[in-house]
């Protein structure tokens, strides 16, 4: 049936099956599904009903070596757990695991106690005294691996331990096993600890025990322990002090510096190096001075191990020692550092190493910031120069790379003399490798900063385009290359040109070719890089009618473009244009045009809108920006009424829920402010009350004062004439009627109830007053009232937002009318206040004058009573008077 699909292969010979078919039977074969036996997974099966500590100890009794390894890496999980049980259940366990086992084991316990010690799990010495004894007992195993790792628990553990376990249990030991007797490998780490135990005593100790032991290590036959013993020096120079170090430590590394073998010449030459910052200008001047320069000689013959090591160490030397060296030394230093800048070049007979020579010429590449301050600035083209420009032209990348990394130094080193290295830049801007570009790019920016601004004019302007032109063809390089991360970079760095350079030339020169790139490259990244970077020399150019330009261009060829991948890239410009311009710029060039894009036919630019929507919505501001916010408002309506696109429905209604959710939250906030208002209010108010009863207080203590004096003269006044006294008390009486005859009935306001009007019918123009306040009392609660019930937003999708926007508004200017309100009803409750109190007071004083009238009459009274019966008494004295006299006549 299928003729041209089936091939019969030719009979195979009648011996045998073809190979085809033995290949057949031999994937046929039956595979072994398990590949452990039924005895070996009852052997690792465990019972799970045993906790974590428990577990641990049976597999470390009864269980395999793979199990044991698993359990004593997951210690210091265990021993943060439970550190008690750890230590007490399962690390004997571990003791007797140890006792014996390979090489594997040997190396997850030390690693696992070097990961306890570390991490400070545990808390007390007890349990590091534990971990001690433990390492102490396989720190000599026979196995090198195994006994480095023991070592580096041990010197991790001498940092947590006391001084007194130390010296006990550590140093005590080191006096056998740093006799020639015991092994090299024993010797080589009490090496390592004395450095490391120094640094936990203080100097006399370390000057009396320590320092004795260091001695006799430094002068140990082998070669390995003089270096490693070497190397060590410098923690316990640091351990005894300045003083002691320049006179037991020094001349032991100067006689170290003179040994036989050149790698105990190196260790002492670097530890010496380390300690420059602790010795005087006369131990620089004496001592360092002729070490470097006997070093140098030395380097000059065959001795690649001192050479690479000052190499490295070169502008350290010459900094520290720049104060102590004559003007010959300092010439022999320069023309030193001028050979290692070449070291491997020329054609010698004893020809170094390729590698030990690249790593020197390397060395020197990292020096050239220091060598580049340790020079006069007037020698810096005779004497630096020269080695500048063959290292940034050397045949290794290695070595280009690193002159481009620290090339920004010796920029920022040179000011004004920055020019001298151009065609340095130029190369290292047009070289052929990658990386070179890469080491460059890190700190470009620093480097046209200082090119670009710290220059001389005259020959900045005849170099310009030069650099401009090297530039652009180390982005076009980088461009065509697969680095687009290198490329990304790169337009970062280019960035800080519109700073640097003059809009016009800017504009003409990279304003193109960044658009071109955001146009065409299809790496996201880039794209993104290069619309930040087209945005940013859109916001420094100086002129009206290019950034006019760029702006059209934008909306021409990436808005309105064909292609909807250019569309995508408008809103991606349009994200990163909210960070850098204003919002006021923003929303006058980049609003309308993405809001546009409503209505474009692929989904994933309206998905894309629909993501940007909460941004462009937060870039607008009330009330300049209302029509800005209707035309936004009513594209989410568009989106709500006709997508039919499922993701970006689902987006636009996360936007539009996110949107209500600021509407109630803007209500609430309103609310919130009306209620602190309001007990504002409530607070004046209860305090304008407190401040009127305490004034009314103050006048009734007045009035009393008032009264007593008034009664006191009113007695005296009545004692002392009575026809005087009529008179006044018939003037008072007269007063008081007058007074008595208005109305005094008069109560004060409540500012929350409102007042019926037959109260105040029958006042005067007071009580009109009052009336109207209260009808227009009345009216404002029943307007609050009914301006209290907040419109309530309708939450349809076929509902209008601007009808919504309206609804805002209308809430918005009633919550202004009810503010406005509120602060109408605030002046006059104050009013009605002052008012009430007036009354209060005329009331008191009305009640005053009718107490002071009672009294008036009451003592008109008293005195017409007296007048009485001083009247009955002068008629009984008359009476008695003319009987007597009538007796007399009588009796006559």
């Amino acid at each position: 049936m299928f003729p041209g699909r089936m091939t019969l292969s030719p009979p195979g010979p009648p011996g045998g099956p073809p190979e085809e078919l033995q290949e057949l039977a031999f994937i046929e074969r039956p595979i072994r599904r398990s590949l452990k036996t039924a005895e070996e997974i009852d052997q690792l099966t465990v019972d799970e009903d045993l906790n974590d500590v428990e577990r641990a100890v049976y597999l470390l009794s009864v269980g395999q070596e793979v199990q044991r390894a698993s359990v004593i890496s997951n210690l210091p999980s265990l021993v943060r757990q439970n550190p008690a049980e750890t230590f007490r259940r399962v690390v004997p366990k571990v003791r007797e695991v140890l006792n014996g086992a390979g090489a594997e084991i040997q190396l997850a316990a030390a690693t696992s106690f070097l990961t306890i010690l570390q991490d400070d799990i545990i808390l007390i010495h007890t349990h590091t005294y534990s971990i001690l004894k433990t390492v102490l007992l396989h720190l000599n195993h026979r196995d090198t691996v195994v006994s480095s790792a023991w070592l580096e628990t041990l010197l991790s553990a001498i940092n947590a331990l006391p001084k007194e376990t130390i010296k006990q249990e550590v140093l005590n030991p080191l006096l056998y096993q740093s006799q020639l007797s015991h092994s090299l490998q024993a010797r080589l780490a009490a090496c390592r600890i004395l450095g490391k135990a120094s640094c936990k005593f203080d100097s006399l100790i370390v000057k009396k025990e320590l320092l004795p032991l260091a001695r006799s290590l430094s002068r140990d036959t082998e070669s390995e322990v003089r270096v490693c013993m070497c190397r060590q020096l410098e923690s316990m120079a640091r351990a005894i002090g300045v003083d002691d170090t320049r006179t037991e430590l020094l001349p032991e590394l100067l006689e170290l510096a003179g040994d036989e073998e050149s790698r105990v010449r190196l260790a002492a030459f670097d530890s010496i190096i380390s300690l420059m910052e602790m010795m005087d200008g006369d131990d620089r001047l004496h001592l360092l001075v002729p070490l470097v320069m006997s070093a140098c000689d030395v380097s000059s013959q065959v001795d690649e191990g001192i050479m690479v090591s000052l190499s490295f160490q070169f502008g350290k030397l010459c900094s520290g020692l720049a104060g102590s060296l004559s003007e010959e030394q300092k010439r022999l230093l320069l023309q030193k550092f001028q050979v290692l800048c070449i070291t491997g070049l020329q054609t010698e007979e004893n020809q170094m190493d390729v590698g030990e020579s690249t790593l020197i010429r390397c060395n020197c590449c990292y020096n050239l910031p220091a060598m580049v301050a340790f020079v006069d600035p007037a020698h810096f083209l005779c004497d630096i120069h020269p080695s500048l420009s063959g290292l940034c032209s050397d045949p290794e990348v290695s070595v280009r790379r690193s002159v481009a990394a620290s090339f920004h130094q010796v920029v920022k080193l040179l000011e004004s003399n920055v020019h001298v290295v151009h065609k340095e830049l130029l190369l290292l801007l047009q070289d052929s490798a990658l990386e070179v570009l890469d080491a460059l790019m890190n700190h470009l920016d620093e480097t046209l900063e200082v090119v670009l601004s710290r220059g001389d004019n005259l020959i900045l302007d005849n170099k310009l385009p030069e650099l401009l032109s090297a530039l652009l063809s180390a982005e076009q390089k980088v461009g065509s290359s697969l680095r687009w991360r290198l490329h990304e970079k790169l337009l970062h760095r280019y960035s800080c040109l519109s700073r640097l350079l003059p809009g016009e030339l800017l504009h003409q020169t990279f304003s193109a070719r960044i658009f071109i790139i955001l146009t065409t490259n299809k790496v996201l990244p880039v794209q993104k890089e290069a619309a930040r970077t087209f945005c940013t020399f859109l916001r420094y150019n100086r002129k009206q009618e290019q950034r006019q330009e760029m702006m059209e261009r934008l909306i021409q060829d990436l808005a309105q473009g064909r292609s909807y991948w250019n569309r995508l890239r408008f809103l991606d410009v349009c994200e990163i244009a909210t960070e850098i311009f204003s919002r006021k710029y923003f929303n006058k060039h980049f609003l309308i045009p993405a809001l546009e894009l409503v209505h474009d036919p692929v989904a994933n630019v309206r998905y894309k809108l629909c993501q940007l929507l909460p941004r462009l919505r937060s870039s607008l501001r009330l009330p300049a920006d209302k029509l800005l916010l209707q035309k936004l408002d009513f594209c989410v309506q568009k989106f709500l009424c006709r997508e039919k696109d499922k993701d970006v429905v689902a987006m636009i209604r996360k936007f539009h829920k996110r949107h209500e959710w600021d509407l109630l939250d803007q209500k609430k906030e309103k609310e919130e402010m009306l209620l602190l208002e309001m007990e504002q209010l409530e607070r004046q108010q209860s305090d304008g009350k407190l401040n009127s009863d305490k004034h009314a207080e103050r006048k009734r203590r007045d009035s009393k004062t008032s009264l007593s004096s008034a009664k006191s003269m009113s007695v005296s006044s009545s004692t002392g004439s009575s026809s005087s006294g009529k008179e006044t008390r018939k003037a008072k009486l007269s007063r008081s009627r007058s007074l008595s005859s208005q109305p005094t009935s008069s109560k004060p306001v409540n500012s929350d109830r409102p007042l019926k009007v037959k109260d105040l019918s029958g006042s005067s123009g007071l009580g009109k007053s009052t009336r109207d306040d209260s009808v227009r009392t009345a009216h404002f609660t029943l307007t609050t009232q009914s301006t209290s019930s907040m419109p309530v937003l309708i939450r349809s999708k076929t509902t209008s937002l601007l009808d919504q926007a309206s609804l805002l508004e209308q809430r918005e200017h009633r919550t202004s009318t009810l503010d406005h309100r509120t602060g109408n009803r605030d002046q006059r409750n104050h009013m009605m206040e002052h008012r009430t109190s007036s009354l209060e007071e005329r009331e008191h004083r009305t009640s005053t004058l009718d107490h002071r009238d009672h009294r008036t009459s009451t003592l008109g009274q008293r005195s017409k009573t007296m007048e009485r019966g001083s009247g009955m008494k002068d008629s009984q004295s008359r009476k008695l008077s003319m009987n007597r006299k009538s007796n007399s006549l009588q009796s006559e």
